[in-house]
């Protein structure tokens, strides 16, 4: 295993280790997660958004909080996206949603978490928008996947889903996925997996997600290509070209608070580009993945600390 992913894997082994959790959390909001998270509100998030759109970038919401363990802890998360989809429409931002769907309650029943998510694409249809099922760790990726064909099976088609490159699965699950016609959103992947699942090298992992791109590409299907590594956004930039597709049939996306400077020279490319913004007081778990995906941010963080 490369260096890289050995950093990451470890970086995820303490933050996540209940003790320095629990003793992390306490540090708030001090830690420096407003980098990477819009606030704690739905006005925070909303105002986030609007920020972006004005320098040409789409957004897609994420209300963080995942794994609940209560029907009424889902029930709350349900309700939330129900009014920040009407939060949407009523400010008029250039806005869809992404869910998590153990925030649903996917890990109580799934029939509870498929009701949550058909009530919100149901409501996001109704106000023209649309919904991003989200893409957990290995243990939810079959559950994950039949969730969304029994939701394109009743006729619902403003949802689309993830996949993630580091998935020996992955182009399986892109292949059946292209038969539906889905919307994918193509990611690398940031949750901790065994070898026997994912790809255990960084340079394996950025291998595939070329060779997922260029398959999703010929498909012509819409493409989230969900990435910061510029080789990558190079490779679609002139596989797309090579393709004479047109740049309306896939967008960049990235995550708030990294490599605005690379989201702006997109737009000003004629991109199209969609920053996922997460909010919430769940905030936790969705930092350190952050952490992981790029070791330097533990600097930042620290440093953070430190000066407070």
């Amino acid at each position: 295993m490369d260096a890289t992913l050995l950093a990451r894997r470890a970086i995820l082994s303490l933050f996540l280790n209940p003790t320095v959790a629990g003793a992390a959390q306490r540090y708030g909001m001090k830690l420096g997660a407003l980098r990477f998270i819009a606030g704690a509100e739905r006005a925070d998030a909303i105002a986030a958004v609007r920020r972006l759109n004005e320098k040409g970038i789409a957004a897609t919401l994420d209300y963080l909080g995942e794994s609940v363990t209560r029907p009424e802890e889902a029930e709350a998360t349900v309700r939330e996206y129900v009014e920040l989809l009407g939060d949407i429409h009523r400010a008029g931002v250039d806005s869809n949603v992404s869910i998590k769907l153990t925030a649903m309650g996917l890990a109580i029943d799934a029939d509870l978490a498929l009701a949550g998510a058909r009530r919100l694409v149901q409501e996001a249809a109704r106000l023209g928008n649309f919904v991003r099922i989200d893409m957990e760790d290995t243990p939810w990726t079959d559950a994950t996947l039949r969730i969304y064909r029994t939701l394109r099976a009743e006729g619902l088609d403003n949802v689309g889903v993830v996949i993630q490159a580091y998935l020996y699965r992955s182009e399986k699950d892109l292949e059946d996925l292209a038969a539906l016609g889905a919307n994918v959103r193509l990611c690398k992947g940031a949750y901790k997996e065994p070898p026997d699942r994912a790809f255990p090298d960084k340079a394996q992992v950025d291998a595939n997600y070329l060779k997922l791109a260029a398959r999703r590409l010929r498909s012509g299907l819409y493409t989230g290509f969900a990435t910061h590594d510029e080789r990558a956004i190079a490779f679609v930039k002139e596989e797309a070209r090579r393709l004479g597709l047109g740049r309306d049939r896939f967008e960049f996306q990235m995550l708030y608070g990294i490599r605005g400077d690379l989201q702006e020279q997109l737009v000003r490319e004629g991109y199209r580009v969609r920053v996922y913004v997460p909010y919430g007081t769940q905030w936790y778990p969705y930092f350190v993945r952050r952490l992981a995906e790029r070791p330097a941010n533990v600097a930042f963080v620290l440093r953070n600390i430190l000066r407070g």
